[in-house]
């Protein structure tokens, strides 16, 4: 199953020391290959540094080995949001039916 994880980091002091550090940008690489990130976006979060990463699970025992690298290296806050893609919807349309006539109006 795919999620958003979204990654808002360490700020202040914490935060700029990070990225004073040269090899900021090949631990982060790094990090991502590890967690098999599909796809990374950094943006701003709430006016923090942050990341978008998509990730995909077969099991949810495979979210500390996710998270807890960018707790304890990036001091961030970490949310997990489950996602479809267009294909996984295509497939729930028997269930929506199914709801919406139970459940519809």
């Amino acid at each position: 199953m795919k999620y958003i994880m979204k990654v808002k980091m360490a700020s202040g002091e914490d935060g700029n020391k990070l990225l004073k550090d040269p090899l900021f940008g090949k631990k982060m690489q790094d990090l991502l290959a590890e967690v098999k990130a599909e796809a990374a976006y950094f943006t701003t979060i709430c006016g923090h540094r942050g990341a978008y990463v998509i990730i995909n699970m077969d099991d949810a025992s495979q979210i500390p080995a996710i998270a807890e690298p960018f707790f304890l290296w990036l001091k961030a806050e970490i949310e997990f949001y489950p996602v479809m893609t267009p294909a996984d919807l295509g497939k729930a349309g028997p269930a929506i039916e199914a709801a919406n006539k139970k459940w519809g109006g």
